[in-house]
């Protein structure tokens, strides 16, 4: 039954007026109004999001966001999905850009509350560093129950950091990325259990946690790297760079006898982190720049 014209009850419209409106309109239409529009001629066609996903080769969460009024889509998925609902445009879409860079509010707040969380996560590293360099001497002389209030601040500022990534993965269908962020929460997680363990047991080798966590740890920065290098322009020349330094931050933990250096490269990578998030807000908040499609770039 898939694909195939049903009746539709109770539609009062003609559907080559509704056409013939949608053609004149076309230069002017803003969400959500080209939403509800597509939403309309798709079930006047009698067909379901899953259906015309097979048709115009968009996936489900497009369509949604796009009949939802939550994203203006570009040109060519328009054609696209027009083309699938047997439409035929004699002119050229063009399709109002004012609201395309411009995010969610609800989201943006998210994003700020995020970078400031990874802030406090640099911060806290920085703090608890001098007592983690201490412990590895073999000097555990320290206040455990500071050292484990600083760890668990650390995990859930680190937690809140990844969040944004998540998100902004999510958002742009960027499914790697999305992976990698919670793989970084987790080894992150296993990671400061067992220097809290360490800390607590005098006999413990200190090869048994090193290693094992640092190769973890240089393996999902490489993840992490390479899935910054999905995204497309705008955020390209911003990802990329930040991209390859989390490839080479996580070759060089891999190799162990580099993580020394690795340290130095991931501060900087963080840093490059943090500032990829203040971009990102920032650059979607502007409503005429010459990227108007910044939130467009769903991956249609």
């Amino acid at each position: 039954m898939s694909g195939q014209n049903r009746p539709c009850f109770g539609l009062s419209h003609n559907p080559i007026r509704e056409i013939a409106m949608v053609n004149q309109k076309l230069f002017t239409m803003k969400q959500p109004e080209l939403g509800k529009k597509i939403s309309e001629m798709r079930k006047a066609k009698g067909l379901t999001q899953e259906e015309l996903v097979e048709l115009c080769n968009l996936n489900v969460r497009t369509i949604q966001r796009i009949e939802a009024g939550e994203v203006t889509p570009r040109s060519y998925t328009i054609k696209a999905l027009f083309e699938a609902l047997g439409i035929q445009l004699d002119e050229k879409i063009n399709v109002p850009s004012e609201n395309v860079s411009t995010l969610p509010e609800s989201f943006k707040k998210l994003l700020y509350l995020c970078f400031g969380a990874g802030l406090l996560y640099m911060i806290s590293s920085i703090v608890e560093f001098p007592m983690d360099y201490s412990i590895f001497e073999g000097n555990k002389d320290i206040d455990l129950n500071l050292y484990f209030g600083l760890k668990l601040a650390s995990l859930i500022f680190f937690s809140g950091f990844m969040l944004a990534f998540y998100k902004i993965a999510d958002f742009f269908n960027n499914f790697m990325l999305k992976i990698a962020a919670w793989i970084m929460i987790l080894v992150n997680a296993a990671g400061v259990s067992v220097e809290v363990y360490f800390a607590m047991i005098e006999d413990l080798p200190n090869f048994l946690f090193i290693i094992p966590y640092v190769i973890s740890t240089g393996a999902v920065f490489i993840i992490f790297g390479i899935s910054f290098l999905q995204f497309k322009s705008p955020l390209k020349s911003i990802a990329v760079p930040i991209g390859v330094l989390g490839i080479v931050t996580g070759v060089l933990f891999v190799t162990v006898i580099g993580a020394v250096l690795g340290i130095i490269t991931q501060l900087v990578f963080e840093i490059g982190l943090l500032y990829f998030l203040f971009w990102f807000v920032n650059k979607s908040g502007r409503s005429s720049s010459p990227d108007s499609s910044f939130t467009a770039e769903l991956q249609s």
